[in-house]
């Protein structure tokens, strides 16, 4: 049963709470089997039932046994905590417990937890130069190409994770995007530069399947060691502003703007769903239509 979970502080929550929570089984049976019925992915999965496990081995009972007073309180320390990574526990806990209560029936109380307003900020983006010195900073040139393909195709951490080497073809110059956030396909363009990089990686490397092969269970790169390689990278440079693996993606979308491509074309690479969300964190008016390309093409331009 718990061979599905991916992740091993995941693993060991949701066990404690199937463990000595009555009822917590039947809990992440039902979530599981929604999941997979609605298609959405794993990691939701994950994500959901640790803050129902996390919230129930709190108290000590299941969350629709709970009073608003309980869940406004938990919610509250939460927020307040220092330990809490910003409002990532809390918006992850009031995700988890709506998912949880509109799936057991409970919908008004699922419309009664707290909403979570949008943060207007800009998305922090590295300039050309700082892109630079972070692709030539990591000692192993897995770790190069990861950082430069996330860029080079404005990939999501867990769409560079789930890359096959099937999904890059050289001769039509694509990448593929399968199955991402929105359960949707994509093709972007491969970059004559990313392409060479790749070449000499598979041909180095060799690895097997997956383009980025790694410890997790089905011998792929996970997610949270790219942020690891992201980090250490930065170590290694000159660079100081507050950048994560996804500024990479905010850099790309912002390029391509600033290189003239046409915002709805933007989207259509990003794989937004709506066109607000790209004019929200890029901030922009109309640009001019040219033909799709990479901007890692422009970063090292061909001579």
């Amino acid at each position: 049963m718990f061979s599905i979970m991916r992740k091993k502080s995941e693993f060991t929550t949701v066990e404690r709470a199937i463990q000595t929570i009555d009822g917590f089984q039947k809990v992440f049976n039902t979530l599981r089997q929604q999941t997979i019925l609605r298609g959405q992915s794993q990691s939701t999965l994950d994500n959901y039932i640790r803050q129902v496990a996390l919230i129930s081995l709190e108290f000590k009972k299941l969350p629709e046994d709970l009073s608003e007073d309980d869940i406004n309180g938990y919610l509250t320390t939460l927020a307040l905590s220092p330990k809490s990574p910003s409002r990532s526990s809390f918006k992850h806990a009031i995700y988890g417990l709506r998912y949880y209560y509109r799936h057991i029936g409970q919908t008004q109380r699922a419309i009664n937890l707290p909403s979570l307003k949008q943060e207007a900020k800009l998305p922090v983006i590295l300039n050309r130069e700082e892109l630079r010195q972070l692709f030539k900073a990591p000692t192993l040139l897995k770790h190069r190409i990861a950082l430069t393909l996330i860029y080079s195709a404005g990939l999501r951490s867990q769409e560079a994770s789930n890359m096959k080497i099937s999904d890059i073809d050289f001769v039509r110059k694509s990448i593929h995007i399968r199955q991402s956030k929105y359960k949707k396909d994509r093709i972007v363009p491969l970059s004559d530069y990313m392409a060479k990089g790749l070449k000499k990686y598979l041909a180095v490397e060799k690895p097997h399947l997956w383009l980025f092969n790694g410890k997790d269970s089905d011998g792929r790169y996970s997610s949270k060691g790219l942020n690891w390689v992201m980090r250490e990278a930065l170590k290694k440079t000159d660079i100081r502003k507050n950048v994560t693996l996804h500024s990479l993606r905010h850099s790309y979308a912002t390029h391509l703007l600033e290189d003239g491509l046409n915002i709805l074309v933007i989207k259509k690479l990003l794989g937004h769903a709506k066109i607000e969300t790209t004019m929200i964190y890029l901030h922009v008016a109309q640009c001019p239509i040219t033909s799709a390309h990479s901007p890692l093409d422009t970063l090292y331009p061909q001579r």
